[in-house]
């Protein structure tokens, strides 16, 4: 059976929702329009606007609602930053920025910081040759100082868990280890949702963001996630863990071993 992807974010919502255990991991994610931005922004303050169908946080915005008198809003598409004094002109503008595609609006989460540089976390989650699904990676991506997503190719920083965890770890008395454990489960627990609700998934890579009270929040799922990023992990280990169950379930193709008769050749010719 081919890998299955699902391309469609909104879908992927839908199906997490549907989930007791993980609705209250989702932020609030609803169908884009103008009135549904408007209300968002008064519940929330901040919130981001990301197309239904699209990869490496391109076309993603953030739109805030400023705490001062005025009512004044603001709009951060890539490095660039834009200030309105009311909804109507920053809603124009927007409009104008986004591409021509169906989007999805979503509750902003204020993810902790390293280094004054925001970060969340990709969990890796792939089926096992038993046929379980098993978290096998997991890497921070410290945000481009200037940039509103953490992505990789937007250049963010791929960093272990530990290291950027640290300090927030300590000062709420948690371990490393512990807080793993916690988004391998997390992980496992939505691709288990997923793959009842969409047959045939392999692997999934879950945005998760992490908020001051180290709650994880899932921000999305991808289902072609990138393995290479992991080859920006100082354990090696890791990534060759993820390309050897990939390889089982025919992302990759295996390497073919040598013949006999090859192998004869090849020693004749030393």
């Amino acid at each position: 059976m081919p890998i299955r992807r699902i391309s469609s974010k909104w879908a992927k919502t839908e199906a997490l929702l549907s989930s007791p255990e993980l609705s209250s991991r989702v932020p609030d994610t609803r169908r884009f329009d103008k009135e549904t931005v408007r209300g968002m922004l008064d519940e929330h303050g901040m919130i981001y606007v990301k197309p239904v169908n699209g990869t490496y946080g391109r076309g993603v915005i953030r739109l805030d609602r400023l705490s001062n008198p005025d009512g004044a809003y603001s709009l951060q598409s890539g490095n660039k930053r834009f200030v309105f004094s009311g909804f109507d002109e920053m809603y124009d503008a927007l409009l104008k920025l986004k591409r021509p595609r169906p989007y999805l609006s979503q509750q902003g989460i204020e993810l902790l910081k390293h280094d004054g540089r925001r970060f969340d976390f990709r969990v890796m989650v792939q089926m096992s040759r038993a046929r379980r699904w098993e978290t096998t990676g997991i890497i921070g991506r410290l945000a481009h100082p200037r940039k509103i997503v953490t992505n990789y190719h937007a250049g963010g920083t791929p960093m272990p868990l530990e290291r950027l965890m640290k300090a927030h770890l300590e000062a709420a008395g948690r371990t490393a280890g512990d807080y793993r454990r916690e988004l391998s489960e997390l992980g496992e627990d939505v691709a288990v949702t997923l793959g009842t609700r969409f047959p045939g998934l392999k692997e999934i890579g879950i945005d998760v963001a992490v908020d001051t009270e180290l709650k994880p929040w899932i921000l999305e799922v991808n289902t072609l996630p990138d393995p290479y990023i992991f080859l920006k992990l100082p354990d090696r280990s890791v990534y060759r863990r993820i390309r050897r169950y990939a390889a089982a379930y025919g992302r990759f193709r295996r390497k073919a071993r040598p013949s006999a008769a090859k192998k004869r050749k090849r020693a004749g010719a030393r």
